[in-house]
C-alpha cells in the first residue's frame, strides 16, 4: 500500500498544476472557514459578525463547517481526472505496466492517492471546527462538543465517494475535460430521471428513488445546513422541523457506489489493451 502510494504522490507532487490545484483545495476552504470566524469591520458602515448568530456553536459547527469544506471539492476532482489524462496522454500507464505495475496496483495506487487526500482533508476540517468552536464555546462539556462530530465521517465518505466517481470517469474517458463534462451530464440525468419518475409517482415515492442515485446520495450525506442557520437565528430558537441527522444507510449507499465506481474502473481497464 504505501509503495503504492509513494509512487503516486511523487507524480502528483512532480506536476505544477497538480500542486496548485491540490494546495487550492486544501488550502481555500480552510482559509474561507477561518476568515468567517473573525468580525470583519467594512470600513466602519457595517460589521459581519457570524459569531453572533450562532453558527460556531457546537455542536451546528460540524454540520455548517463539513458542508462548506465539501463544496470545493471540485478543485481535487480536477486533479483526480487529470491525473488519469495525463497517463494516456503521456503513454506513463503502458510504462508503468511494462515496468511490472499490474493494472489492478495502478488503479489502487490512485485509489489510496484518493484515501490520503481525503483523510488529510478530514483531519484538517476537524481540527479546524474544532480550533473555532473552542474559542466560541470554551466551556462546553465534551458529550456536547461531540455530539455532531458524525458530520466529520459524512465528510469523509462523500470526498472518498465523489473522487472514486470522477476515477471511473477519468478511466471511462481518458481526457480530462471530457471526464469533468462527463459528471455535469450525470447531473443532469439524474434529474431527468427524477422528473420521469415524479410524473408517474408521488414526490415522497420519487424522493427516496432519487436518493440512492450517485450524485444525490452524496449530496445527501450533509443536508444543507441554510435552514438550520435561519432557525437558530428566530426569536423562539425552534428549529424547522427538518432532519439535518447523518443516517448510516445514506453511509452505506455512497460506500456501495465507491466499490463500484472503483471495480468498475479497474474492470475498464482491465479489458482495455494499452
Amino acid at each position: 500500500m504505501l509503495r503504492l502510494l509513494q509512487i503516486e504522490l511523487q507524480k502528483l507532487l512532480e506536476n505544477r498544476i497538480s500542486k496548485i490545484l491540490i494546495f487550492f483545495s486544501f488550502i481555500l476552504p480552510f482559509f474561507i472557514i477561518l476568515l468567517s470566524s473573525f468580525k470583519i469591520n467594512f470600513f466602519g458602515l457595517f460589521t459581519i459578525d457570524l459569531g453572533s448568530v450562532g453558527i460556531f456553536d457546537f455542536p451546528y459547527i460540524w454540520h455548517i463547517t463539513t458542508f462548506f469544506a465539501a463544496l470545493f471539492k471540485l478543485f481535487f476532482a480536477i486533479v483526480v481526472v487529470s491525473m488519469i489524462g495525463n497517463e494516456y496522454s503521456n503513454k506513463t500507464i503502458k510504462q508503468n505496466l511494462i515496468d511490472g505495475l499490474s493494472k489492478k496496483e495502478f488503479i489502487l495506487s490512485k485509489f489510496y492517492a484518493l484515501l490520503f487526500f481525503s483523510v488529510i482533508s478530514t483531519l484538517l476540517v476537524g481540527i479546524l471546527t474544532l480550533a473555532i468552536g473552542l474559542y466560541y464555546n470554551g466551556d462546553s462539556e465534551t458529550y456536547y462538543m461531540f455530539s455532531e462530530s458524525i458530520f466529520l465521517l459524512a465528510y469523509f465518505v462523500k470526498l472518498i465517494g465523489f473522487f472514486s466517481l470522477c476515477l471511473f470517469a477519468a478511466v471511462l474517458i481518458k481526457r480530462s475535460a471530457f471526464a469533468l463534462a462527463f459528471l455535469f451530464i450525470l447531473f443532469i440525468v439524474e434529474w431527468i430521471i427524477y422528473g420521469i419518475i415524479l410524473k408517474n409517482y408521488d414526490d415522497d415515492i420519487a424522493t427516496r428513488i432519487h436518493n440512492y442515485f450517485p450524485l444525490k446520495s452524496m449530496w445527501k450525506l450533509i443536508d444543507e445546513p441554510f435552514r438550520r442557520i435561519v432557525a437558530m437565528k428566530s426569536p423562539e430558537k425552534t428549529e424547522l422541523i427538518y432532519d439535518y441527522a447523518v443516517h448510516w444507510q445514506e453511509i452505506g449507499i455512497v460506500a456501495v457506489w465507491t466499490t463500484i465506481f472503483i471495480y468498475c474502473s479497474y474492470k475498464l481497464l482491465q479489458k482495455r489493451d494499452l
